[in-house]
């Protein structure tokens, strides 16, 4: 039998720097911590997304960096997700679970984590900045909503309870 990992092809870690991308030294300065600390708890140097066009009223010129991208798979991948799912999620603040509702058609899970202190490659006290990520798992062949839901479910992904809905009288 496969193993649930085995049925995961990838996982795609984002940020977005758009925000901090008007403050002053921010090429010079912010950027690079940024990157170091994404590439500390990634595992890998992120390939940094560029805006595809400018936008007057965002003051966003085409060109400025605006996020960052990793993709993980193999042993990279394994890693980052035990970490995140046995370390990383029990840290989140009033963390509640994952809605299932995140699973979309193709079965791809997404998720986001607001603050990037709960990873413990970081150190909150040599941080500069504060960012959060989105992270998406990627299975191998498409599924539909309840495979997916099962096979993250064999992963430990910790999904939140379904809630019973109280009547208002």
């Amino acid at each position: 039998m496969n193993t649930p990992i085995k049925q995961i092809e990838k996982v795609v870690v984002n940020t977005g720097v758009g925000k901090l991308s008007g403050q002053p030294n921010f090429g010079d300065k912010m950027l690079p911590a940024i990157i170091a600390d994404f590439a500390a708890i990634t595992g890998q140097k992120p390939s940094e997304r560029p805006a595809k066009k400018s936008i007057s009223s965002f003051k966003l010129r085409q060109g400025t960096i605006v996020g960052l991208k990793a993709t993980l798979r193999r042993q990279r991948m394994e890693s980052f997700l035990s970490k995140v799912m046995k370390v990383v999620l029990p840290r989140v603040r009033d963390f509640q679970g994952i809605n299932p509702k995140n699973i979309d058609r193709a079965g791809n899970l997404t998720f986001g984590i607001k603050d990037h202190l709960v990873f413990p490659e970081v150190s909150p006290e040599a941080s500069k900045t504060n960012f959060g990520m989105e992270i998406t798992l990627v299975p191998k062949t498409p599924k539909t909503q309840e495979e997916a839901f099962k096979l993250y479910k064999e992963l430990g992904v910790p999904f939140a309870k379904e809630e019973v809905k109280k009547k208002h009288g």
